[in-house]
């Protein structure tokens, strides 16, 4: 089945070329179906790379999905062209009075950030609670998921002393679950943040499933009881060379980043990265997709409840 996205979205041809079926809204509203609706808040400065990456991600399910875009900055944007966020972006004012089946959050360049520092963190916190009780599942990434946590439970931020990056195996905590059905017993996933997710602490300090965790890189995967939350610590959704450009990006102001570990074949930046991901990345969204929004979800939206008693799919 398609994804459903507006007409003259960049990601439209990009999707295409790839063979990934895209339905454009035009020929969607002849459709007698109810698609998906997700909802994307993108806080990444390059919105339209996100686009790409995270619609690449829900186009492998045979749900037909539609996604609308949400920023929650109105800043001036040094990446994304204003025309681009005009054209294909709502405010939240926009939306808030409709209902979603999912919600993403992606990460943002906050790592050494306080909460109290960011410039759009009460409406980080007005999205959140609202999703409680206009969304079937939220999917947090990377550092939407160290604010989630933060909201939800209280749970103060914690940093490494050094940038985590590079790719790094996981293991399979809970191979029943439904999240991580289909997963290998050892995984690897990419990891570009300064967060710190300890498995101890998030045992020990909230209800959480713990479905995934690295040695080296703490929780990846966890959800709460009902998978109404979902929070992914990693990137999933990058393309093969995005942790190499934000490499050569930062070793460009002189900040002298360690090289990603395990990323370049023979450890060196002069061979081109591969994506060795990509399965993994598919096979999360699909699940969630399937099982933590489609089988949850109430077919009218607008039975939806903030306390989940309705989230049951005829």
């Amino acid at each position: 089945m398609p994804i459903r996205i507006p007409d003259r979205l960049p990601a439209a041809n990009v999707l295409s070329q790839e063979n990934i079926f895209v339905m454009t809204e035009s020929r969607a509203v002849g459709q007698e179906i109810r698609p998906m609706r997700v909802l994307l808040l993108n806080l990444m400065p390059k919105k339209i790379e996100t686009e790409n990456q995270l619609l690449r991600m829900l186009s492998n399910s045979p749900l037909q999905i539609g996604v609308d875009l949400l920023r929650i900055d109105d800043r001036p944007s040094k990446n994304t062209p204003l025309s681009h966020l005009e054209s294909f972006y709502h405010d939240f004012e926009q939306v808030k009075d409709q209902y979603y089946d999912g919600l993403i959050i992606t990460g943002a360049p906050l790592g050494l950030t306080d909460f109290c520092d960011v410039v759009y963190w009460e409406k980080i916190e007005q999205v959140v609670e609202w999703a409680k009780s206009n969304v079937t599942s939220t999917l947090f990434l990377c550092w939407a998921a160290q604010a989630g946590l933060k909201i939800l439970y209280d749970l103060d931020k914690r940093t490494r002393l050094e940038k985590l990056s590079g790719v790094f195996a996981h293991n399979n905590l809970s191979e029943f679950d439904p999240l991580v059905r289909g997963f290998d017993d050892v995984f690897l996933a990419p990891h570009s943040r300064y967060a710190d997710f300890p498995v101890d602490l998030l045992r020990e300090k909230t209800d959480l499933k713990i479905l995934a965790a690295s040695d080296e890189a703490g929780v990846y995967l966890a959800a709460s009881p009902d998978g109404r939350q979902v929070f992914v610590t990693g990137h999933p959704e990058y393309d093969a060379d995005t942790l190499h450009n934000e490499y050569q990006r930062d070793l460009g102001v002189g900040v002298e980043p360690q090289m990603p570990e395990n990323y370049y074949p023979d450890d060196n930046a002069d061979n081109n990265p591969r994506a060795t991901w990509r399965s993994h990345g598919h096979l999360l969204f699909s699940n969630w997709l399937n099982y933590h929004v489609y089988q949850l979800t109430p077919y009218d939206l607008n039975t939806l409840s903030a306390t989940g008693e309705s989230l049951t799919r005829d």
